[in-house]
């Protein structure tokens, strides 16, 4: 079984740790590849690649840079569709969602394209007798990056671009459970013209997280992820005197009022509940519907989730698999507990017949009406009504 490597100076690493991780396909239920594992060591050599690239590149002129910049925009905007495969074969969001992704991340490479703009300071003359004022914007140095699973893509794309754009050079930390699109994408950027060390990725789990977080020469932190962890990130990395944005998790509560548009609300909550599978933050997890629309809305909805083709996201399906076991398992219990506490199922996702391969992690829609405000936990997608 092949074993995702690291990227670090412009090319593969191998690292010393001898740990690794299963990558599994979720539509399929199979490890298709294993990743490598950081130790602290890995990520040291990783900072130190990353800090020896530093002078050069911030001292590099801003044209070059957005040169290499838009050089990586084409690359990524002519293999887009090679990109989406590997994010449905990792991730198993459909290959639509896997390139509304893509389309999100390329919007910041975009713009990192403008960076001789955005890069401009100010200057004030004589804001007081004699005295001027000025701002400019300066590189920090290496800066690290630590990316959830749901979007592998376009989460780092949010950050790496504008950073190394910016002249500041890059450790890339994804998420173990479906590292390849970062691989990917370091590699596309060595081809479209950025020096070694500039672009780094290193694979693992906590042990590589907690070496970037208290390396003395990273000097800043960007996440994404679960609000405890988004926590612990902040916490321990501006404890160590690092500059940090650590963005929690969402799950968003839809409410209904008795005035709506009911077929624009079923419409956006079947797309925004299920989409991805609802691994992603702006999933609409709870609908709170105000009285006396409750029924028609649910009739409504549960209408809608009929038409919806669960499967194997190369195979035109609207809904594709979670991304591991575990996962699936734990949304799963989440309407043995909505049972337990006297909700009703309107519509149930176990044991749905799905267009793929019957070890894949499937969990079809779900709708659950009727679930009490004292229940410790909601559904991932439920309906409430008041």
């Amino acid at each position: 079984m092949s074993v995702v490597k690291h990227w670090v100076n412009g090319a593969e690493f191998a690292g010393a740790s001898t740990r690794t991780a299963p990558v599994y396909n979720p539509a399929t239920g199979e490890a298709q590849r294993q990743v490598a594992l950081a130790t602290t060591a890995d990520v040291d050599h990783a900072v130190q690649a990353a800090k020896a690239a530093f002078p050069g590149w911030s001292n590099t002129s801003i044209a070059k840079r957005q040169q290499i910049m838009f050089a990586f925009r084409e690359g990524l905007n002519a293999r887009k569709d090679e990109l989406a495969a590997i994010l449905t074969n990792e991730h198993g969001k459909v290959l639509s969602d896997a390139g509304g992704e893509i389309a999100r991340g390329l919007e910041v490479v975009e713009l990192a394209c403008s960076i001789p703009q955005l890069m401009k300071g100010e200057f004030s003359e004589n804001v007081s007798t004699g005295v001027d004022v000025y701002s400019i914007k300066q590189a920090l140095g290496v800066v690290g990056i630590i990316s959830p699973f749901n979007f592998p893509a376009m989460v780092p794309l949010w950050f790496f671009p504008l950073a190394i754009a910016a002249g500041n050079t890059v450790v890339l930390k994804p998420s173990e459970k479906d590292p390849s699109a970062a691989i990917w994408m370091a590699e596309l950027f060595k081809a479209s013209g950025l020096p070694d060390g500039v672009f780094n990725v290193v694979n693992g789990d906590k042990e590589s997280v907690d070496a970037l977080l208290e390396h003395p020469d990273v000097a800043s932190i960007s996440f994404v992820g679960s609000t405890p962890i988004a926590k612990y990130i902040y916490e321990t990395a501006s404890k160590h005197g690092k500059r940090v944005q650590a963005l929690g998790g969402a799950k968003n509560h839809m409410l209904v009022l008795p005035d709506a548009d009911l077929d624009l609300v079923a419409d956006s909550a079947v797309n925004a509940g299920f989409g991805s599978a609802g691994e992603r933050c702006m999933a609409i997890s709870v609908v709170v519907a105000v009285e006396p629309v409750a029924d028609a809305l649910i009739e409504k909805i549960q209408s809608r989730m009929s038409g919806l083709k669960v499967g194997d996201g190369t195979r035109n399906c609207d809904m594709g698999p979670l991304i591991t076991r575990e996962h699936r398992d734990k949304v799963a219990s989440y309407l043995e507990v909505a049972e337990q506490d006297g909700a009703s199922i309107v519509v149930d996702g176990r044991g749905i017949e799905v267009d793929g391969d019957a070890n894949g992690f499937w969990l079809g829609p779900t709708l659950i009406d009727k679930v009490p405000t004292s229940s410790p936990r909601f559904s991932p997608t439920s309906t409430a009504r008041c």
